[in-house]
């Protein structure tokens, strides 16, 4: 077993960490209250961030990426979902989920036609996995592709896929049975549906207790007709190539939920800090340093969990475990530092203005999406040989 633990930042990261700070800090966050309240995504805002290069992060320059690591990638999303978590996921997602695919699996047809405007931000995927059924059980996929005269004819109902319905969406990759093996197993294949297709329809948004700026969706498909040329990777992998995608995509999502915890960490010392009562600062008192000091503590974990699986990932190393044990570490930190912030902040901290409200309502999905916590430990007790 690898035991490096590489944490050094370049010039470059640094330089990038700044840039999107303050961008963080100067446009999204003096909006967030308000698109949380419209529940709408904020085009003018992705469209920027477009142009900042932060969709194209980690893509090849030859299909109009920035030709930067996972770890770039992995610094914008933290500083980004401080502020504002559905921010941060829209963009987490967008290329993890979105994207990468295409990039790992897709032809070179494929990546010329969807991966320029994908990683330009001007446009978005998504990826259809989870069902009523199914998700972390890939058996239960009840989604069907039938290969008939050239096409494959999808049916089926999909939920919760990120970033399937915006005004920007333009692909959104599909899971489906497309036949059985010798076990009886279901056969998974991944198969590019664009938006718009007949058939394809997107069902309204949902009420979600957080994450009010992200754009989610159930999708249903009716007889959805797409060329054959369409599958993405090989027929029968498209479920093993996810979660290949998806042990990246644990590593940026640890940075969403590290820059959440962040969050929580700032607000609750500036407030500690202003806030008087009995003629002195609220901070002053211990059971309030303490819990702050926790609150540290959990972000440190957190950052040093995340950066150590994104530095493997990078170097080409094994990192499931270490995705893992980051997704498990960062995503509890971020619950518990939105709990301890709201308390700090009293009664203003149950206001949905307050930063803090927005982190302690949208950080649960934080131990739910991408892989329960049950899902980690699972995976983790799995590789250390149980």
């Amino acid at each position: 077993m690898t035991m490096t633990l590489d944490l050094e930042v370049t010039d470059f990261q640094e330089k990038l960490r700044k840039e999107v700070r303050e961008f963080a800090d100067t446009v999204v966050a003096p909006a967030a209250y308000e698109y949380d309240t419209k529940r709408e995504l904020p085009y003018d805002i992705i469209a920027t961030m477009g142009e900042m290069g932060l969709f194209g992060l980690p893509f090849p320059k030859e299909y109009g990426g920035q030709g930067r690591t996972y770890v770039d990638f992995c610094i914008a999303i933290e500083e980004l979902s401080r502020v504002d978590q559905s921010i941060g996921v829209t963009l987490e997602a967008g290329v993890g989920l979105g994207a990468m695919p295409v990039l790992k699996a897709g032809t070179e047809a494929q990546k010329q036609e969807w991966l320029p405007m994908l990683a330009q931000g001007k446009a978005l995927a998504g990826f259809g996995l989870t069902e009523a059924d199914a998700g972390s059980d890939a058996g239960g996929t009840k989604t069907t592709a039938e290969l008939i005269d050239g096409e494959w004819v999808i049916n089926g109902t999909k939920q919760f896929i990120t970033n399937s319905g915006s005004k920007i969406t333009r692909l959104v990759t599909v899971t489906a049975v497309t036949g059985r093996r010798d076990n009886g197993a279901p056969e998974l294949t991944a198969i590019l549906v664009p938006s718009g297709t007949s058939g394809f329809t997107v069902e309204p948004s949902y009420d979600k207790v957080g994450w009010h700026t992200s754009d989610t969706h159930p999708l249903t498909f009716v007889d959805v007709h797409v060329p054959e040329a369409n599958i993405l990777g090989e027929r029968g992998r498209g479920y093993a190539n996810f979660l290949e995608s998806l042990d990246e995509g644990r590593v940026a999502f640890s940075a969403l939920c590290t820059g959440a915890a962040q969050g929580c960490l700032e607000e609750a010392m500036r407030y500690a800090k202003s806030r008087n009562v009995f003629g002195r600062a609220i901070g002053s008192n211990q059971h309030i340093a303490f819990k702050i000091a926790r609150m540290q503590a959990r972000v440190h974990s957190a950052r040093l969990a995340t950066y150590d699986a994104a530095h493997k990932l990078v170097a080409g190393q094994p990192f499931k475990l270490e995705a893992s044990l980051a997704k498990m570490i960062s995503s509890e930190a971020a619950m518990d530092n939105a709990r301890d912030a709201t308390q700090i902040f009293g009664g203003y901290g149950f206001l949905n203005e307050n930063p803090v409200a927005r982190h302690y309502r949208d950080s649960k999905i934080l131990e739910i999406g991408e892989g329960t916590t049950e899902v980690q430990l699972m995976v983790i007790s799995r590789e250390l040989g149980f």
